[in-house]
């Protein structure tokens, strides 16, 4: 072959075209901070499930001679009112907060994708009737009634934290995805899905959930943050998980406790305050990451 066709074949190929959501991953990865967060959290995720079983202290076991211990070359994190080790109990804590948090903001995801990609696609009266029911219970205090289902509840099993927060968290996911979905079933895709005679479950599954992911992502990881601090917000008061179990918020609790009246234990609320400021911080700094990539409109 000669050089001439040589050229004209280079020149004539195409470029490699990318998927959209291989370009939103191109666009995370030039944020240096979201980047940044992200391998932080991991880090302090994956020290939640390591810490525990590497430390030689039991969260559980109390040594009664080092009560309100500061921190030294044995705790290196103290011990508090009942001497029990704070550096695993802290780790402790992260995993059942990293549980809430996830366990809770997916209960809420499934319900609001599924309830707002249902009002969007069927509208007319059924969008009405099911988006008043979302502004009536918007009208409601939303803590307060998580608070009051957990007093009548009585019950401070972490399958039932995680499970109160995210029943009654979707409302703002079902409005966004609603949105989305308003915006996409007039597209050419779904009338011709419509035209094939596809059901209206085929073509929310198979049609609208996967083109609307990336507002559903961005929210979702803001939204994991908002649900730990509620989760503090509730073992602050006395709502959260009981002992021997903990959680950031029971820690902080404790710790607010313990430096009350000029007591000045001031590691009781310093350590689990910093790993829950953060844990948020990172989370949040990736959600804005996510939103930057996927908004295509500020690039």
């Amino acid at each position: 072959m000669s050089p001439l066709a040589v050229n004209a074949v280079d020149y004539g190929a195409a470029p490699a075209s990318r998927s959209p959501s291989q370009m939103a991953f191109r666009r995370f990865l030039k944020n240096r901070k979201a980047v940044i967060s992200m391998i932080l959290l991991a880090v302090i995720g994956l020290a939640t499930l390591l810490v525990p079983w590497l430390t030689p202290f039991d969260y559980r076991i109390s040594d009664w001679d080092y009560t309100y211990g500061p921190p030294n070359a044995r705790y290196w994190m103290g011990t508090d009112s009942n001497g029990r080790d704070l550096m695993s109990r802290v780790f402790i804590g992260g995993r059942v907060s990293f549980a809430v948090g996830f366990l809770a903001t997916t209960v809420s995801v499934i319900i609001g994708v599924a309830y707002g990609a249902t009002s969007g696609f069927l509208g007319g009266k059924v969008d009405l009737v099911l988006m008043r029911f979302v502004d009536i219970l918007y009208g409601l205090p939303y803590m307060l009634i998580v608070i009051i289902v957990m007093a009548l509840v009585r019950s401070k099993d972490l399958m039932i934290v995680f499970l109160v927060l995210g029943l009654f968290g979707w409302l703002t996911m079902s409005r966004i995805v609603r949105g989305q979905v308003l915006s996409l079933k007039e597209r050419e895709f779904v009338e011709a899905a419509r035209g094939l005679g596809t059901g209206t479950s085929s073509i929310i599954s198979r049609h609208m959930i996967p083109n609307i992911l990336g507002p559903v992502i961005v929210y979702t990881t803001l939204s994991v943050p908002s649900v730990m601090l509620q989760e503090s917000f509730l073992s602050f008061l006395g709502l959260g998980v009981s002992e021997p179990e903990t959680s950031w918020g029971v820690l902080i609790s404790e710790g607010a406790g313990g430096i009350s009246g000029g007591a000045g234990y001031w590691w009781l609320i310093v350590f689990p305050g910093a790993a829950l400021a953060i844990t948020l911080y990172c989370l949040n700094s990736i959600g804005d990451g996510l939103r930057d990539a996927f908004d295509v409109q500020q690039r």
